[in-house]
């Protein structure tokens, strides 16, 4: 089946877990305590398909509160689609971006309201059931730190998938000479090199990769001490 991601169509299967879900395809869901309950990272709004998903985990009772559960919210590492059909989700950051971009006033006042309802209330109950969690051997701190650690694994796809999808200029070949300092792009042949020796190199500077190119233009700047 197909599930929509911060409007990204990802493949899934039943018995998958939100996350997983996400981590496979690249999808931004936080991951910071890689899926141990813990942290509230990979919280997200279910906006179609609740009835595809697992009820609420006794996790999700402890750090989301009624009021915030009413509205979709659910952590993706707690939440496994059961059967087939049509499941849309966003995270908390795409959330809480669509309204900013949207200029939405009091989209941003509810969400900043709902959100501090849930911190104040569930605080609690929340750090109660990792106590509890831990003190029962369901949840070993030795393996959530592992966790945290493929988390981080993760994120670092998803920051290069980012990168790639929306600073476009940079896609191409990129070849790297000798040290960081000395490091050059070339993409398609027609793309600026690194700042080295305090200098940034253009297309017919001082660039050894370009020096048979034109110079786009030179500039010279003076700069006078003004007396007051």
């Amino acid at each position: 089946m197909r599930i929509l991601i911060n409007d990204r169509e990802c493949e899934a299967d039943t018995g998958d877990l939100l996350l997983d879900v996400a981590q496979r395809n690249k999808c931004h869901i936080g991951y910071i305590c890689g899926g141990s309950g813990i942290c509230q990272s990979c919280f997200v709004y279910v906006k179609q398909g609740m009835d595809c998903l697992s009820p609420r985990t006794e996790v999700e009772k402890a750090f989301i509160s009624e009021k915030l559960a009413g509205v979709g919210g659910r952590l993706a590492c707690q939440t496994t689609i059961v059967r087939d059909g049509s499941v849309t989700v966003l995270s908390r950051a795409e959330h809480l971006r669509r309204i900013v971009v949207g200029l939405n006033v009091s989209g941003f006042v509810t969400y900043a309201q709902t959100i501090g309802y849930n911190v104040v209330n569930q605080l609690p109950s929340g750090v109660g059931n990792i106590v509890e969690r831990i003190r029962s051997g369901h949840l070993n701190p030795a393996t959530s730190i592992r966790n945290v650690a493929k988390g981080a694994g993760q994120a670092t796809g998803l920051i290069g998938r980012t990168v790639e999808e929306n600073l476009p200029f940079i896609q191409g070949p990129a070849r790297f000479a000798g040290d960081a300092s000395k490091a050059v792009y070339d993409v398609a042949s027609n793309t600026l090199c690194a700042v080295s020796g305090g200098r940034l190199h253009l297309p017919g500077g001082s660039c050894d990769a370009h020096k048979t190119q034109p110079a786009i233009e030179k500039v010279q700047i003076t700069a006078r001490t003004v007396k007051k």
